[in-house]
């Protein structure tokens, strides 16, 4: 029975450092390849937008969110996702139960998590994607915006 305890409990470590992350300088580093999320509250970040004349990634997640969790890990950091986003968005991210996130879970409307956010300078949602995104789709989705017309 004493086995069982212990593989139950080194189990349950081992599925926390996955989904938390490990911490260590490798996927520091990736992180920091990966897309510039701006760090500002919402009213700041509308204006900017409309100031560059660009879309707003806006990655609406919770800190259970378990694809919330791969998608920070497996898909921004990637340096081919990261050069469209960072080239051609403003990059945010809220948790939605914390801070402004209630606030915007209001405006926008959520059915799940991940809910990721194309939104213009005016506050308008230009489009919308419900959980996890390969980077792949992403990448696709945000093309698909940046050739669509705008008026900001």
């Amino acid at each position: 029975m004493k086995k069982l305890g212990f593989l139950v409990a080194l189990l349950s470590l081992t599925f926390s450092a996955v989904y938390a992350g490990d911490g260590n300088k490798k996927s520091d580093k990736a992180a920091e390849k990966g897309i510039q999320f701006t760090e500002a509250s919402w009213a700041a970040i509308l204006k900017k937008a409309k100031k560059e004349n660009k879309i707003i990634f806006f990655d609406a997640y919770t800190t259970w969110c378990g694809p919330c969790k791969l998608l920070q890990k497996n898909v921004f950091t990637r340096a081919d996702v990261a050069k469209v986003f960072n080239a051609n968005f403003i990059n945010v991210k809220f948790d939605m139960e914390s801070g402004e996130g209630p606030a915007l879970a209001e405006k926008y409307p959520i059915e799940g998590y991940p809910t990721l956010f194309f939104i213009d300078g005016n506050g308008k949602m230009v489009k919308s994607l419900l959980g996890y995104q390969t980077p792949e789709k992403l990448i696709k989705a945000a093309k698909s915006i940046q050739k669509a017309p705008r008026t900001i």
